[in-house]
């Protein structure tokens, strides 16, 4: 969910090395990615929106934009193709990753394709302005309300368990576990 906060005066966001605002939208989830646009356009972006890789790669085609926000896991493919072909086009273009499915490996991955810099789901218009408007120094502010680390766990567990097509068994030997063990952790609900 997107979280939209609307002020009196408008918000000011420091300039970036270039006065270019397009800005390339891609994610599958057509609410998010529609909250998504509406409150960039608010904040002074040109935006153009994709629902695929295949989309993103041909808008990029079209015109290189100056800004990019990606989803990791697309339906056709990983949003990191993106990435990549955006610094291929356009050095000086600054991406941000969104994922639902963070890790450590996939976070180095998109930095080493060039994004810079790399978002949980869900995250605001504003915390996205400032991933992209960042310099290299800079030290993001801590979550407000940060993810439990039984929350964690528990998304990692489900995210393997998608993984492996929701088999039991396979998954329970990726993740070194006890299968009845795994069982009953799937059966409860999510922490918070």
């Amino acid at each position: 969910m997107l979280i939209d906060h609307t002020r009196d005066a408008p918000v000011q966001y420091r300039a970036t090395g270039t006065q270019d605002r397009t800005l390339l939208l891609v994610d599958d989830d057509q609410p998010f990615l529609t909250r998504l646009a509406r409150a960039m356009e608010q904040r002074g972006f040109a935006v153009r929106t994709a629902g695929s890789v295949s989309e993103g790669l041909a808008l990029m085609r079209t015109s290189a934009p100056a800004f990019a926000v990606v989803d990791m896991r697309l339906r056709d493919g990983n949003g990191l193709d993106i990435v990549e072909a955006l610094q291929r086009s356009r050095s000086d273009a600054r991406a941000v990753i969104l994922t639902g499915y963070g890790n450590i490996a996939t976070a180095v991955t998109a930095v080493k394709l060039g994004a810079i810099d790399y978002l949980a789901k869900p995250a605001d218009a504003d915390e996205i302005i400032g991933a992209l408007q960042s310099e290299g120094g800079d030290k993001p502010q801590p979550p407000d309300n940060p993810m439990s680390a039984d929350r964690v766990r528990w998304e990692h567990i489900q995210r393997i368990y998608e993984l492996c097509d929701r088999n039991v068994s396979e998954t329970a030997r990726r993740l070194t576990m006890h299968r009845r063990t795994l069982q009953r952790i799937l059966a409860k609900r999510a922490p918070r």
